[in-house]
């Protein structure tokens, strides 16, 4: 009877540990019973989560928002179409929120929130600064109401945003949402050009490709400026980027031509310059200490650039 027990045992702990081998080195017969498994169990559902994604994976729901009522826009509102790639959209390393409750306003398709990182309408759950720009609009005391409405992708090309492209409908939808919400947008704000520098699009092509997207605003009765941020530096291979940087490469010169065309475009914030490598928590994506500097080199050139009064509709 000890015998047996013994003998019992020793198996047991043969298999263990042989099942522990297999698994670890995925050796038989450990695929074959996971394959089993997955066959005729069916797969846990994932954990819930309080955010919301579309097929895009943009952020479209967030169980912690508070929905306000939308304020009437009057010549004291900022209206605010941000536009562009992560650096414009929630992959910041600091998270914000409206210091002024429902006077910094997050609009998403045709709803109003109180302002807090991670903003409705961009891709990922992180932070933002333009929340930021928008308590320091209102600090300022030229605005009574900041109204953030983003439409940005991580890692989108230009080509996506031109005619054609796949984000094009997208940012015709969203600004027809924001018109029927009763806004007229008084500045888009775009950040974007990391991708095609890493994809190596020529100066012509950016240049072409981002009038596009503007005609398609023109043509949907946006008359605000347009800012062109110079925005090229993401490195390393994790971000999509290289390992080292070219200062002057072809979208930063299409960036920096881009307000010399006309047509309401204007200089926007040089991250590339203002920002060094402690500014970046990921050698690309803004931190702390880049939020600050992005969110006041903003508000000047708001205070400082061209203003389109707009009246409440």
């Amino acid at each position: 009877m000890f015998r047996n027990l013994v003998f019992g045992c020793a198996a047991l702990l043969a298999v263990f540990i042989s099942g522990g081998m297999s698994a670890r080195h995925e050796m038989f017969p450990w695929p074959q019973f996971s394959a089993l498994k997955h066959q005729f169990v069916a797969p846990e559902p994932p954990p819930p989560s309080r955010y919301t994604f579309d097929d895009k994976e943009r952020l479209i729901g967030d169980e912690t928002k508070t929905a306000v009522a939308c304020p009437a826009q009057t010549d004291r509102t900022a209206v605010l179409l941000v536009l562009g790639q992560s650096n414009a959209a929630n992959d910041g390393g600091q998270r914000h929120r409206s210091m002024y409750g429902e006077r910094v306003i997050n609009e998403f398709d045709g709803h109003c929130f109180t302002a807090a990182s991670p903003l409705l309408g961009s891709t990922d759950t992180k932070g933002e600064y333009w929340t930021e720009v928008g308590n320091s609009l209102i600090a300022s005391g030229r605005y009574d109401n900041v109204i953030i409405a983003p439409v940005a992708y991580s890692g989108s090309e230009v080509a996506r945003w031109a005619e054609g492209g796949d984000i094009n409908p997208v940012l015709a939808d969203s600004t027809k949402k924001l018109h029927d919400a009763g806004y007229r947008v008084t500045n888009v704000l775009w950040v974007q050009g990391e991708a095609d520098f890493v994809k190596g699009t020529s100066t012509q092509v950016y240049e072409q490709r981002f009038l596009s997207m503007v005609g398609t605003l023109r043509g949907l009765g946006v008359a605000a400026p347009v800012y062109i941020s110079v925005a090229t530096r993401c490195l390393e291979p994790a971000n999509g980027g290289f390992k080292q940087h070219t200062d002057d490469n072809p979208i930063l010169r299409a960036q920096l031509a881009l307000p010399k065309s006309g047509n309401g475009i204007v200089q926007g914030v040089n991250s590339d310059a203002l920002l060094t490598g402690d500014d970046r928590y990921d050698d690309c994506h803004i931190g702390g200490s880049g939020a600050e500097k992005v969110s006041a080199a903003w508000l000047d050139l708001l205070l400082a650039g061209p203003q389109l009064q707009a009246s409440s509709q």
